[in-house]
């Protein structure tokens, strides 16, 4: 489901940074990140080609405007990231790891230098990653491999738009510039919830202010309304996510507890079969056909559980993005349970 909402959105920036990985998994993510930097083109250089698929000029011309348009309007940073390409071989740059234990829909974490513990680790090849899923699921856990199109070393690198982001329509693509560019502006290491929350409001609101800037009146309606579908959908996970974390902390035995869950997850996936018959929409199915676990609701709450928390700060300021940017770095500085509480605060209270 987040890739066909744009939403899976995995930071790889400790694919380049995690020093404590096994020999394995740093030496392909060293290999993977000098593929990327050894294989940018100039954008400006790219349009300049006569010979240029219209397409692929309509969607680099969108780059180079919502990434201007991020770092004068919205005062996102101002650097080379996104004004290059990458031509990949494959799908998607990396394939991300995702797990959580069998009766926990807390994910399980990988710590690394500087950007701290994070609940995810990325492979650049598929195999690679299926095999270490494969791996923990031996072990008991949930397991899910999530595709990643986006890529980010947190400005220490001039992260290039790759060929699998290209892949998207213009709106989205545009959505994935402005969420990368926002883990740019802020990132709190080992937080991943929050980082991710951030990223995810920015990319929601900025991607509102582009679209109405330019005059894409059609589109911004429809975005509108896939917003409110997915929103209902997310509802749903999270809701499930709240019943079964209650569940485990329950005193059933594992049999009872097992069996508990299975019921839950199935009720999960006809209330979700529901909503997208009602709404007439597939972009579910990916979710919908496989066998959900504790790693998904996991993933679910990385990202989703709190977004609405700035979406309400960025209310408060009127829509002030630069305010809205100083007060979110200062919650940023706060300690770990201040963070929590503000991620949390939109749970009880009416909120956007």
């Amino acid at each position: 489901m987040y890739q066909s909402v744009k939403i899976l959105l995995l930071l790889g920036a400790a694919s380049v940074l995690g020093g404590c990985a096994t020999l394995q998994w740093y030496g392909q993510a060293a290999r993977g990140q000098m593929e990327l930097l050894t294989k940018r083109q100039d954008i400006e250089q790219l349009l300049a080609d006569e010979a240029l698929a219209a397409d692929t000029r309509r969607k680099l011309e969108t780059v180079l405007d919502v990434r201007e348009f991020a770092s004068r309007e919205l005062g996102l940073p101002d650097n080379d990231s996104y004004r290059s390409l990458v031509e990949l071989d494959r799908p998607y740059v990396l394939w991300n790891v995702v797990a959580a234990p069998e009766f926990s829909v807390e994910p399980k974490t990988w710590c690394y230098p500087l950007v701290g513990c994070l609940a995810y680790r990325g492979w650049f090849r598929k195999s690679t990653a299926e095999r270490s899923a494969r791996r923990l699921a031996e072990r008991g856990m949930d397991v899910r491999v999530a595709p990643v199109a986006a890529y980010s070393t947190l400005g220490r690198f001039a992260d290039p738009v790759t060929s699998p982001m290209l892949a998207r329509d213009p709106v989205a693509l545009a959505g994935l510039v402005l969420h990368e560019l926002a883990h740019q502006q802020l990132f709190v290491a080992g937080d991943t919830r929050f980082s991710e929350a951030f990223a995810t409001a920015v990319e929601r609101a900025g991607l509102d202010r582009w679209l109405l800037a330019r005059g894409h009146h059609v589109a911004r309606r429809r975005l509108a309304d896939e917003r409110r579908t997915t929103s209902e959908f997310l509802d749903l996970l999270l809701e499930a996510r709240r019943d079964l974390a209650a569940l485990y902390a329950g005193p059933l035995d594992e049999e009872a507890m097992r069996a508990a869950k299975r019921r839950r997850l199935g009720a999960l996936r006809d209330a979700g079969r529901r909503l997208a018959e009602r709404r007439g929409t597939d972009r579910f199915d990916p979710w919908l056909s496989s066998e959900l676990n504790n790693a998904d609701l996991a993933l679910v709450a990385t990202y989703e559980d709190g977004t609405r928390a700035f979406a309400a700060l960025l209310a408060e300021y009127d829509g002030d993005f630069g305010r809205f940017l100083h007060a979110a770095q200062r919650l940023s500085e706060q300690p770990a349970e201040s963070r929590e509480a503000f991620l949390n605060s939109c749970r009880t209270t009416a909120c956007p």
